[in-house]
């Protein structure tokens, strides 16, 4: 993979805006990576509602406008991550594999992240563009590695490739690569599994160098 001999290398220049590929992982350590993560990390809600004003505020038929809304839970403090997870996720290993996938370079700093849903967690619809941010604004990268807890049901990924939420994609069961050319419209349902059941996601967001 790393060589980009992979028939996933440039996938993410070709047109298409989201892969889920497993098997890209080595089962026995992403086990030992859930094990951390289940023993050394604290987690913390992190949570963005529906606004009543989206309803309420309302003042012509058909006209709704809906923020951002998600359900799930961050890390609270990185200082045990920093011996482990994190070192890999801020790795030239994790970069060169981000520009396998996307066929770009990428910039040498890059935005990392620990999230994990829990049973009835979600992302709610939106499309992670930045107008704003000159570097961002023409597209980028996100690289996404998902690791499961026994007891994780299920949760899909839906996207609109075009116009409309058109595709899915499972984002549990072994561990999972996902990776994303942003910007456009997604999100992820509600996850379904036993009580205490977790999906941890390691993000990565690279910039086009």
């Amino acid at each position: 993979m790393l060589e980009g001999k992979s028939p996933l290398a440039g996938i993410l220049k070709t047109g298409t805006r989201f892969i889920s590929e497993r098997g890209l992982l080595d089962a026995a350590k992403c086990r030992r990576v859930l094990a951390r993560l289940e023993a050394d990390v604290k987690l913390v809600p992190f949570e963005r509602g529906i606004p009543p004003e989206s309803i309420w505020g309302l003042t012509r038929n058909y006209e709704e406008l809906l923020p951002k809304t998600v359900r799930c839970h961050t890390s609270s403090s990185t200082a045990k991550l920093e011996r482990g997870v994190l070192s890999f996720m801020r790795s030239d290993t994790f970069k060169q594999f981000a520009e396998v996938l996307s066929g770009r370079k990428l910039r040498k700093r890059w935005g990392t992240q620990v999230l994990a849903y829990g049973p009835g967690d979600y992302a709610g619809p939106h499309h992670d563009h930045h107008p704003e941010e000159p570097l961002a604004r023409d597209g980028y990268t996100d690289v996404h590695l998902s690791l499961c807890t026994a007891g994780v049901k299920a949760q899909t990924l839906v996207y609109a490739p075009y116009a409309h939420f058109s595709e899915a994609a499972s984002v549990v069961g072994p561990p999972l690569v996902t990776a994303y050319r942003l910007p456009f419209w997604h999100y992820t349902t509600p996850l379904q599994g036993r009580p205490g059941s977790r999906r941890w996601l390691l993000l990565g967001t690279f910039l086009d160098a």
